[in-house]
């Protein structure tokens, strides 16, 4: 099948609030996100090893955005797709109840500056919008370097109950990319890891 990289791109000015997910892929099968794609590593190698699941990556930055564009069209990954947008907007406002099998946030930006911290991904307003998109047994999994931020992830995942009373942890399998001592194989992670950084990690399912 031939791809280029306007078929792996969404457009979402052509999409409705809110979307059904399934109709950005040819073939049926469950939904999983990946918030922060980068270069699309992680995309890469969990969509050639699970043709049956479809995986929408969402990244902000633009030149990421257009290279994990053209690289999952290379690989001829049809079960993939890639948008542009704000994750918080996106899963608000677009992103239907109980339509998502997991989703993926691998080394987020940390906003380590004290003023930047309410761009922080991990807020309870949030984790409730992502607790609305998950099906009842449906992941997040999560891996940092930042250990002050994980330390907040773990205050508003297991310590408010509000969020907390609608997950219960699992463990944190290896993605597919990974190798030894890796937890996802991603770009960054594996920058991280010569510097001498330690990861982070949690896994949820939804009750």
């Amino acid at each position: 099948m031939e791809l280029t990289d306007k078929d792996i791109a969404v457009d979402l000015d052509k999409c409705s609030q809110p979307m059904d997910l399934q109709d950005l892929f040819p073939n049926p099968g469950p939904v999983e996100i990946e918030i922060g794609s980068g270069k699309g590593t992680f995309l890469v190698h969990q969509a050639k090893a699970n043709l049956n699941i479809n995986y929408l990556g969402i990244e902000w930055a633009s030149r990421y955005y257009r290279h994990s564009c053209d690289r999952l069209a290379r690989w001829k990954l049809s079960n993939t797709r890639m948008l542009r947008a704000d994750a918080r907007d996106f899963i608000r406002d677009y992103v239907k109840d109980s339509s998502i099998e997991a989703l993926h946030i691998y080394y987020p930006d940390p906003w380590p500056k004290k003023r930047h911290n309410k761009r922080r991904f991990f807020a309870q307003d949030n984790m409730l919008e992502v607790i609305r998109c998950l099906k009842t047994g449906g992941q997040l999994r999560v891996a940092t370097d930042h250990e002050e931020y994980f330390q907040q992830m773990q205050e508003v995942l297991l310590k408010d109950q509000k969020i907390a009373s609608c997950f219960q942890k699992i463990d944190f399998c290896p993605a597919e990319g990974a190798k030894d001592g890796e937890l996802v194989g991603t770009n960054f992670e594996r920058k991280y890891i010569r510097e001498g950084r330690n990861s982070y990690k949690i896994a949820l399912s939804k009750l």
